[in-house]
């Protein structure tokens, strides 16, 4: 039946088959939401925590942005296909986000067969952004005037294969099962709307591998996060718009590690400006001790080097809007055949924000100027997205924030992904 998608096909047939047909069909998806089969020959089951944590997938921000950073990420990038107008966009936003938030609450979607792939969401989140495309056929007059993209940095390196795209969907989780089917089930759903551009898998430390509440770390070694924002105040200061938006910055940087592996450890401590134990400034006791860029050593030279990668991400005394949320994820792929190298590695780099052109591309800018660490990384794809408001499920309430640091204004009131900008469009 070319042309005609699962969902259709279940949909078609549900009504075709009249009331008996209907009642049916209601009976198997009810069957669909039973415990598993086999689960009476395991009368035991697994109650680890994991087993029983999902993330809430509506309110006034999207989920996946203040979240606790998962183990896994599944980071799709999608392009409209020809045809596609502002009326496919907008059902494909109403399409994926029904998908979504079904398997965030460990429901099994209209179009799946498999609902016991979903069972344990294990805290998966799955967040949209729409690229300029998109403004362009859906709200042209609505387009956010950064997202034209992060300026070209002199030392960039970048390959088209990462390159901007229509829209992504960041997909995290704690299991890289429930990660890799989320991710399969969502390409699915939007195959007649959008096909893959490209994708970028990263991971971060396992659920439970680290304490509660401690930094992760990159494949450096070194600490990455240290100063994200922490309090309400400073999420809705540095993350989240009024209406409950955002913007995510996506930047591939390669890793020289070998190279890296060569300095002794006082050298790398220097290059970052931060102890590797602890994550400490080179001037603290603690890792989220403020830094004394102006100290001295005993031969009268700066303890922490003025050009060190913390140094210079540190925002201005007269910038202190140069901030944002970092969330970012390792990769470590096979090198090239014929290769010298040990590794492929690098950083999946997201940064989350109001606005990229004030907070972001200034500290881009400053890096790429001077920065120690540029010898050992090359930044080889960019892309920029705005992120909508969260959401609320059709026929309910507004639910207000659902996390601390959301506005209270107006979000989480949409029924899928963008609706308020996207119901201006005509299709």
């Amino acid at each position: 039946m070319p042309g005609v998608s699962r969902r259709g096909f279940l949909a078609g047939a549900a009504g075709a088959a009249g009331a008996a047909g209907a009642a049916w069909t209601s009976m198997l998806l009810a069957g669909c939401d039973d415990a598993p089969a086999g689960e009476e020959s395991n009368p035991a089951p697994n109650n680890e925590p994991l087993t029983g944590a999902a993330v809430a997938f509506d309110g006034a921000t999207q989920a996946g942005i203040r979240t606790p950073t998962q183990a896994h990420l599944n980071l799709a990038a999608f392009n409209l296909r020809d045809g596609v107008d502002a009326a496919g966009v907008r059902r494909l936003m109403r399409l994926w986000t029904e998908d979504a938030r079904a398997l965030a609450s460990g429901r099994n979607p209209l179009s799946s067969l498999e609902p016991e792939m979903v069972e344990w969401p294990a805290n998966l989140t799955i967040t949209c952004g729409f690229g300029p495309r998109v403004f362009a056929l859906a709200a042209p007059d609505a387009a956010p005037a950064w997202l034209g993209g992060i300026p070209a940095m002199r030392r960039d390196a970048l390959r088209p294969e990462w390159d901007q795209s229509d829209l992504v969907l960041q997909i995290c989780a704690d299991d890289p099962v429930m990660c890799a089917w989320a991710l399969r089930h969502m390409t699915r759903a939007g195959v007649d709307y959008a096909r893959i551009a490209w994708l970028q898998q990263g991971f971060m430390n396992a659920y439970g591998s680290i304490p509660k509440g401690r930094t992760p770390r990159n494949l450096f070694g070194q600490v990455d996060g240290t100063v994200n924002p922490s309090t309400d105040d400073d999420f809705a200061q540095q993350v989240f718009n009024p209406d409950g938006s955002s913007s995510l910055v996506v930047r591939r940087i390669a890793m020289d590690l070998d190279g890296w592996e060569r300095l002794d450890r006082a050298s790398r401590e220097q290059v970052v400006g931060r102890r590797l134990d602890d994550g400490a400034p080179l001037t603290g006791h603690d890792e989220h001790d403020a830094p004394d860029l102006s100290a001295r050593d005993e031969f009268g030279l700066p303890v922490i080097d003025p050009n060190s990668h913390m140094a210079r991400a540190m925002p201005p005394a007269d910038h202190p809007e140069q901030r944002f949320l970092r969330r970012p994820y390792n990769y470590n792929l096979p090198p090239a055949p014929g290769s010298e190298s040990l590794s492929d590695a690098g950083l999946i780099f997201l940064a989350y924000q109001k606005d990229p052109e004030a907070q972001f591309t200034p500290v881009l800018r400053r890096l790429m100027e001077a920065d120690r660490l540029n010898e050992w990384t090359t930044h080889i794809g960019s892309a920029v997205y705005w992120l909508p408001p969260g959401t609320a499920q059709p026929g309910t309430a507004q639910p207000g924030a659902s996390q601390p640091g959301a506005s209270q204004e107006r979000g989480g009131g949409d029924a899928y992904w963008g609706e308020t900008v996207l119901a201006g469009g005509r299709g």
